[in-house]
């Protein structure tokens, strides 16, 4: 009985230590920023900050999170740069499908102009 206790919390220990699955970046921050805090960082930066990101997390085969392309296309749009937005969403999309009813909405405002 200890010792399947002890394993419990060994196993408990290692499963809390594995790290973290995406590289998150500076994307967390931006997006609370932008709420918190609406225009105190603004597109153009919050573009640099996230393609920077991107390269680190290629550079070590690592994921973005869910959201981050979506993030990215948001941002792409208000700049005006709508190819970039739709490839962003498009990428959100097939990245993680659970995302597609909100994707397929925003790609249809394209259609729409």
């Amino acid at each position: 009985m200890r010792s399947s206790w002890l394993l419990l919390m060994v196993a408990s220990l290692i499963g809390c230590a594995t790290p973290a699955h995406y590289a998150w970046g500076q994307y967390e921050d931006l997006v609370y920023d932008s709420y918190a805090k609406p225009g105190a960082t603004p597109p153009e930066k919050q573009v640099e900050k996230l393609e920077e990101d991107y390269q680190k997390a290629r550079s070590t085969n690592k994921p973005v999170p869910p959201g981050w392309h979506a993030h990215l296309g948001y941002l792409y749009f208000q700049l005006g740069k709508s190819d970039q937005a739709r490839q962003e969403f498009e990428t959100e999309k097939a990245t993680f499908p659970e995302s597609a009813v909100f994707m397929d909405r925003l790609l249809a405002k394209f259609e729409k102009r």
